[in-house]
Parts: structure tokens; C-alpha cells; sequence
């Protein structure tokens, strides 16, 4: 098992580094791909999905505001609370780095056989499972 999350890792880290140099750090990636997935949330809930303390949480979103990747917007029902958003920029950066990460693995993918191909979509399917909450 110890070969599965060191593989796991290695290829995560690879993955991450596709990503445009000196942009953003992973935690601001994480945050803003977290944001356009999963939609709109409040700062406390974009921490907790991170698990990340709350600090933390609030300069990476300083950061990415500073930088027009996020947009902050009353709560409809805690003027205590605002809600956190991608703005347009922000979401048309998270797809460019999804595309720039999928091109690197379909020509990565290209080098396999189809049995090969085949073991990982399974894989995926079972990591997947192991992820889950």
C-alpha cells in the first residue's frame, strides 16, 4: 500500500505542476477550484472543505481577491457573513488549468495500451470510492 500512495502522490505532484508557474500557489488553486465546483460558500465553509483553519483560509482569499479571482457578496440572510464566488476571471483560470492538466494526461494516456487505460479507469473509479467522506 505503501507503493499505491507514494504513486498516488508522485503523480498528483506531477499533475500540479502542468499548472502555470508563479500564478497561484496550491492552496489558492485548491480554494478556487473548490469555489467553482461546488459553487458559492461562505468563508467558514470554504475552510472546512479545505481543512484549513480559518486564518489561513482568509489570506488565501485576500490573495485571490487581490488578484480579481474571487467575488465577495452579502449573505442573503447573516449580514455578519458574506459569500464567496469565482468572478469570471477566476473561473476561466480554473479552466484553463483544467484543460493545460488534461492535455498533459491524454498524451501521457496516449503512451499506454488500451488494457492499460482500461486498469486506470477502473482504478479511478475504485480511488475514487476510497476518497469519498
Amino acid at each position: 500500500m505503501v507503493a499505491l500512495r507514494e504513486a498516488i502522490a508522485r503523480f498528483n505532484r506531477r499533475l500540479r505542476q502542468t499548472r502555470p508557474v508563479g500564478e497561484l500557489t496550491v492552496a489558492q488553486v485548491s480554494a478556487l477550484n473548490i469555489l467553482e465546483r461546488s459553487g458559492a460558500m461562505t468563508p467558514r465553509e470554504l475552510a472546512d472543505a479545505e481543512r484549513v483553519a480559518a486564518p489561513t483560509m482568509t489570506r488565501i482569499v485576500a490573495r485571490l481577491e487581490e488578484k480579481g479571482l474571487i467575488q465577495r457578496t452579502p449573505h442573503p440572510t447573516d449580514g455578519r457573513q458574506v459569500i464567496l464566488a469565482p468572478s469570471p476571471a477566476g473561473r476561466r483560470l480554473v479552466r484553463e488549468y483544467r484543460r493545460v492538466g488534461n492535455e498533459w494526461l491524454a498524451q501521457r494516456l496516449e503512451d499506454l495500451t488500451a488494457e492499460e487505460r482500461e486498469t486506470l479507469r477502473r482504478a479511478a473509479e475504485i480511488i475514487a470510492k476510497l476518497a469519498r467522506e
